[in-house]
């Protein structure tokens, strides 16, 4: 068993106690198989265990120093046996006490890989269907959260970017020219990737989103840049799409364009609103802070 120095009990308020000095996370795995069917990967906590006999996710402490997100990969990677692989965070719901937190992170596979148990604080690792897991004996406390987080599995903010409204703000003047302009839009992208990365708080989202309340959200990122210009090739969480053809656009091209940013769980950040009538709509100025925390203390890895 791991030992780690966020090993220990806190006592709650109402006298429950709870495992971790620092607080808990787990990762619960969201996987759709191939007759659309969504399924979560859910632990049987072994008997002995606090609250044992059980289902929940995989989880544990936080140590000092760790984030949500390191901390539920490693306590995955201690309880459960077999190759992860490739996962897309999507959010992170946080059950909050004041002397102490539990963060589920929520991460989409891309495939239903095999799964075993990885020590004896499991019973069994199995893939859940969604519509079984009420059906089963949970955790308290995951049972409680369950309907919120089944909302948000569905879910997914889409941070759609005019890239040459948002240049114009960011940096100013350099997107006179095809070199410049290059450039600055690659510095944007990798920004924007790390922004991804990181996520942005729930309580930085505007209001309208139709998305459930999480403590925070990894946007996947679409790139709008007008055709014709020099763009930055794609990265990991972010697509570039060449769709805007800037003021000589047809009707037709303006009409696709302002398709893009529509959906649910999409935010435009552009300086040309009028483009994307029907769309949830912030300013870049907002972007541009959500880019400076970036910096501060919420780094996440991307897993």
């Amino acid at each position: 068993m791991h030992t780690g120095d966020g090993d220990g009990w806190v006592v709650l308020p109402d006298g429950s106690r709870r495992w971790g000095r620092y607080g808990a996370s787990g990762l619960l795995l969201h996987a759709t198989d191939p007759k659309g069917t969504g399924h979560v990967l859910l632990q049987h906590r072994a008997w002995w265990s606090h609250m044992g006999d059980t289902w929940g996710m995989p989880g544990g402490a936080l140590n000092s120093g760790e984030s949500a997100v390191q901390a539920a990969l490693r306590e995955f990677g201690e309880e459960v046996a077999g190759e992860l692989g490739e996962i897309m965070l999507s959010g992170v719901h946080r059950q909050d006490h004041s002397v102490w937190r539990y963060d589920t992170v929520l991460a989409r596979a891309a495939e239903k890989r095999v799964f075993s148990p990885g020590n004896n604080e499991s019973s069994a690792i199995r893939w859940v269907p969604l519509d079984e897991v009420t059906g089963l004996r949970l955790l308290p406390a995951f049972g409680r959260i369950w309907p919120q987080i089944r909302e948000a599995l569905a879910q997914r903010l889409v941070l759609v970017v005019d890239v040459p409204t948002v240049l114009g703000h960011r940096f100013g003047g350099e997107e006179t020219n095809s070199g410049t302009t290059a450039e600055a839009a690659t510095r944007l992208r990798d920004d924007l990737a790390t922004l991804a990365a990181t996520g942005i708080d729930g309580t930085e989202l505007p209001d309208g989103l139709s998305l459930a309340p999480l403590h925070r959200w990894f946007p996947h990122v679409r790139l709008l840049v007008e055709k014709g210009v020099p763009a930055p090739l794609p990265v990991p969480g972010i697509d570039v799409v060449q769709a805007l053809g800037g003021p000589e656009a047809d009707a037709e091209g303006a009409a696709d364009t302002a398709r893009i940013g529509r959906g649910p769980g999409a935010l435009v950040a552009t300086g040309r609103p009028a483009l994307f009538a029907g769309s949830q709509v912030v300013s870049p100025q907002w972007l541009s802070a959500a880019l400076n925390r970036v910096d501060g203390d919420h780094r996440e890895p991307a897993g």
